[in-house]
């Protein structure tokens, strides 16, 4: 007989936990430090397995933890951020690209020149009306802080555009124009990949103009668009009736026809106003309006033929721009200044964020008291 063992008892099989069901194990929450173990039978004073009554405390000792635990406070936690973060998004989704376009956009944004520089003014996009550089008001804004300043010594104004509204390019070139009297401060265009329509009405008026080879400029001309849905909804069985105060007030509706009177009108505006598009390049550019109205194809030209045909002065780069501008300036080594002031600081962004949205100040806010 070996040492401790009992003559006669049953063989004693190994407690093992019973197998947990399928997807058991992610609905439970067992804290290891609170598992009480049975102690291990004495031969002596004790006999094994225990009795039922002694077994039911061991259990219920078990199933009772020693202490209250603070997971609560972590998941609560949890919910209350979650929350603060879902309200932030759902107000501010719609003015989220506001605040970033203000990042990179801003018109209104200070700008402070501490030496003498160049300003460059960036045309990134269609040339409209919506408070951007690429609109009117936008744009004077830009220009007025460029006349202002007297460390900004000169302008280079980077374009990426293929054109836009009529009306809007021809306000831009106005104030362009009139900044150049006034000021007497050089402006010097560098072409990117694309500039186009009123994007070179505007450009027109620089003292130099600078492109890539491979840039698309030029496309003088004007067009008004007119789409003809009427076959479509009488195919789809939909009548349109349209209650006018005159007989041509829905012509740009597209639910009929035009009448050749109606054709006629919209052509006469369509000459009238490349008529003066074409006279603001030639007057800019030192061209004879028969050279330009030649080269009014509505077409774009490289950056290689427009040196050729006098739209471009040279080939270069935005650098190539700059140290022109400085030239013209009669500087050299001239820094230049971003006009619209945009910026990829962080802490410029928190401050935006923090200051010019009412959402983000509630979710700053509700975070820091939360913290405390």
């Amino acid at each position: 007989m070996e040492p401790g063992l009992t003559p006669n008892a049953p063989e004693q099989k190994p407690d093992v936990a019973p197998e947990a069901a399928p997807g058991a194990a992610s609905a439970q929450h067992v804290n290891p430090a609170a598992q009480v173990v049975p102690p291990a039978p004495d031969a002596s004073t004790a006999a094994w397995p225990p009795a039922p009554d002694q077994a039911a405390r061991a259990s219920a000792a078990a199933a009772k933890p020693k202490g209250k635990g603070k997971g609560w406070i972590v998941g609560l936690a949890a919910v209350v951020m979650m929350g603060v973060v879902c309200l932030f998004g759902i107000q501010s989704c719609s003015s989220s690209l506001d605040l970033f376009s203000a990042l990179y956009d801003d018109p209104s944004s200070a700008v402070k020149v501490t030496q003498e520089s160049v300003g460059v003014i960036e045309l990134n996009g269609t040339i409209g009306y919506d408070d951007s550089a690429c609109s009117p008001e936008g744009f004077k804004k830009l220009l007025d802080k460029a006349a202002e300043d007297e460390n900004v010594k000169a302008v280079v104004i980077r374009v990426n555009s293929g054109g836009g509204t009529a009306t809007a390019g021809e306000e831009m070139t106005a104030y362009l124009t009139r900044f150049k009297e006034q000021t007497g401060k050089p402006v010097v265009v560098s072409c990117a990949a694309i500039c186009a329509s009123a994007a070179y009405e505007i450009s027109s008026q620089a003292d130099c103009i600078y492109a890539a080879r491979s840039s698309a400029v030029g496309s003088i001309g004007t067009i008004i668009q007119v789409t003809n849905y009427a076959e479509l909804l009488d195919k789809l069985g939909i009548g349109v009736e349209n209650i006018s105060s005159a007989k041509s007030k829905d012509s740009s509706y597209g639910t009929r026809d035009l009448s050749k009177e109606e054709r006629e009108q919209y052509q006469h505006q369509v000459d009238q106003i490349t008529d003066n598009f074409i006279k603001v390049v030639a007057d800019g550019r030192k061209m004879s309006q028969k050279k330009v109205r030649k080269l009014a194809t509505g077409m774009t030209y490289t950056g290689i033929d427009c040196v050729e045909n006098g739209l471009v002065d040279a080939i270069g780069t935005r650098t190539d721009a700059v140290d022109k501008a400085a030239e013209l300036a009669g500087c050299q080594d001239l820094e230049e200044v971003d006009l619209q002031g945009r910026t990829e600081d962080w802490s410029s962004l928190m401050e935006l964020l923090g200051s010019s949205k009412k959402g983000g100040t509630e979710a700053v806010a509700a975070f820091e008291e939360f913290k405390q």
